[in-house]
């Protein structure tokens, strides 16, 4: 043993030796728990050979019988081979040597032993890359990296610390820039694969000219990628700016009333002050929608605003549209009374639409067979006007494309669809009538007679029984003031009932018994559903003695009461009492 040696074999004992150091170094080595640099496996050994025994067939037999056969490639397997069948014949000289006087002897039992060694080789047939199980020799370190969840080898000593070059680092910075797995340049070169490996090929352009070309396209992609990211941050920049601008900064609004210049401007249903002020500015109406925002919530009534068309001014102050929008009679609508009569609606649509007096009319009268009338519209040959009756009262929004006959079809519908729903046609039979005509018929009269939705319950059970054959009292006549009025199209309270009993027309119930044609006025929705449902408290007749509250009566002779009282009191009015 030396100062440097830990013990026979191979090893670099010496510092100033060149091998001296990690040559050789595996950390393969190390995992089967061997002694770098060749020292002595961790084990016992064999007694030593004689003296005389070459040094270098020791270290062949050592490395046979002692070392593991790892996984190897081909070039180093070639090697070893090599190493060994050198020493087989190095050893088979020095025994024929011997024989010849030379040297000491050499038995048959060595040359047995030595023979094995070399030939008998225990990883025979085995993979060469597949792992090899830990411990395989006594005493020997298992194997702690061959765990799935283990940690890597260790880095050997001598490249813990190593720097990479400084143009081989440039060079792969500029390199990684390359498909990774390869492409063409534009000019048809050949495709570059392998990334960096392929860029330092020395043939082709696939050195420095592939770097010049992959420079060229980064220095395009980041010019391209500047002027998207100096787009985005310039519109933003506009929008956002219009964005402060809109929301603090000072409000635009037009001043005074507007011009002479007319629009119609739809605002549609359930919209807010923000979407009607937004409408306003696009029609030119308001300078800006926030100017109509402030000026409508500064207004009392300014969330009272309806849906409809609004003929209005260009360029009006915020406050100036407020104003006219909470107008109900600037609002560009039409509505229905229930209860009114066809010849009044016939006059609004035309005051509406801007028609001459007496258009509407003339096109019901001529068109009322296309405007969409159910069947049994026109049950009674006698009827004054189809329509009376299916002009379904509610508010109708005009549009810039109205027209007469586009509001008369749209009422005739809603009616019809209301009739539908409320199962008028099945009604009729429960209620003794002959057909739904006069269901509306009597819906009509209700409504014209009544005041109240309780006024109208009373009213068709007046009606049902003064139509019943035993009604003895009024002969089946009705008797309604509110008939001979629509024959002669006024709204009379005070009037010569003789006159009136004496008028000969269908329509006249002072007259005629039973019910008239059709309908007198377009009944609502309280005079049809009471007309369905009536009250069934027997009662006959009915006055109102002081205009406001009708009262209800079953004998003639309460009626007759009634009448009086009303006769005094209209003496009265009349001599200014």
């Amino acid at each position: 043993m030396t100062d440097y040696g830990r013990g026979h074999g191979s090893e670099p004992w010496n510092p100033q030796d060149p091998l001296y150091g990690d040559q050789g170094w595996t950390a393969h080595q190390t995992q089967q728990g061997q002694v770098p640099y060749g020292g002595d496996p961790q084990q016992y050994q064999h007694p030593l050979e004689p003296q005389h025994q070459d040094l270098q067939y020791q270290q062949a037999q050592y490395q046979q019988e002692y070392t593991p056969q790892y996984p190897q490639q081909p070039q180093y397997a070639e090697q070893q081979a090599y190493a060994v069948q050198h020493a087989h014949a190095q050893q088979q000289a020095l025994y024929e040597g011997q024989g010849q006087g030379q040297g000491p002897g050499w038995d048959g039992g060595h040359e047995q032993q030595y023979m094995a060694a070399v030939q008998t080789d225990p990883y025979a047939g085995a993979d060469p890359y597949a792992q090899q199980s830990a411990g395989a020799y006594p005493g020997e370190a298992p194997d702690l990296y061959a765990t799935p969840d283990a940690f890597p080898p260790p880095t050997p000593p001598g490249r813990r610390h190593l720097e990479p070059d400084p143009a081989e680092a440039e060079e792969e910075s500029e390199e990684s820039l390359l498909p990774v797995g390869g492409g063409a340049d534009d000019d048809g070169d050949e495709p570059v694969s392998g990334g960096r490996r392929a860029a330092r090929g020395k043939g082709g352009k696939g050195g420095k000219a592939g770097k010049k070309k992959q420079k060229k396209r980064s220095g395009a992609a980041c010019l391209v990628a500047a002027v998207v990211i100096v787009g985005i941050v310039g519109g933003g920049g506009y929008y956002g700016y219009g964005y402060l601008k809109d929301r603090f900064g000072a409000t635009e609004d037009f001043a005074g009333e507007g011009t002479d210049e007319i629009v119609d401007v739809e605002i549609p249903k359930n919209a807010g002050l923000g979407q009607m002020g937004r409408i306003l500015k696009e029609a030119g109406v308001v300078a800006s929608a926030q100017s109509f925002v402030d000026a409508a919530g500064a207004n009392p009534k300014g969330k009272s605003i309806q849906p409809g068309v609004y003929p209005m001014k260009k360029k009006m102050s915020g406050a100036a549209a407020v104003a006219l929008m909470i107008d109900p009679s600037k609002l560009a609508v039409i509505t229905i009374p229930e209860g009114m009569r066809n010849s009044d609606v016939y006059k609004a649509i035309d005051k509406k639409l801007g028609k001459p007096e007496g258009t509407t009319r003339e096109i019901a009268s001529r068109e009322a067979k296309n405007l969409g009338l159910p069947a049994w519209a026109a049950a009674n040959p006698k009827i004054q006007d189809p329509l009376e009756g299916f002009l379904y009262p509610m508010r109708y929004d005009l549009k810039k494309d109205s027209t007469p006959e586009s509001l008369l079809k749209q009422m005739v519908k809603n009616a019809s669809d209301k009739y539908a729903e409320l199962g008028i046609e099945a009604k009729a039979k429960e209620l003794n009538l002959e057909n739904p005509l006069q269901v509306i018929t009597v819906a009509s009269l209700v409504n014209a007679e009544g005041k109240n939705h309780d006024d109208f319950r009373k009213m068709a059970e007046v009606v049902y029984n003064r139509l019943k054959k035993t009604n003895d009292v009024t002969n089946q006549k009705l008797q309604f003031d509110s008939t001979y009025n629509y024959v002669k199209n006024q709204s009379e309270i005070n009037f010569n009932l003789k006159e009136a009993q004496a008028f000969d027309n269908p329509y006249n119930t002072h007259f005629v018994k039973g019910l008239p044609p059709g309908p007198i006025d377009n009944p609502g929705l309280d005079a049809l559903t009471a007309t369905l449902n009536p009250d069934h408290g027997g009662w006959m007749f009915f006055v109102s003695v002081d205009g406001n509250k009708t009262t209800f009566t079953k004998t003639y002779d309460e009626h007759l009461k009634l009448v009086a009282e009303f006769q005094e009191r209209q003496a009265q009015k009349k001599n200014g009492g």
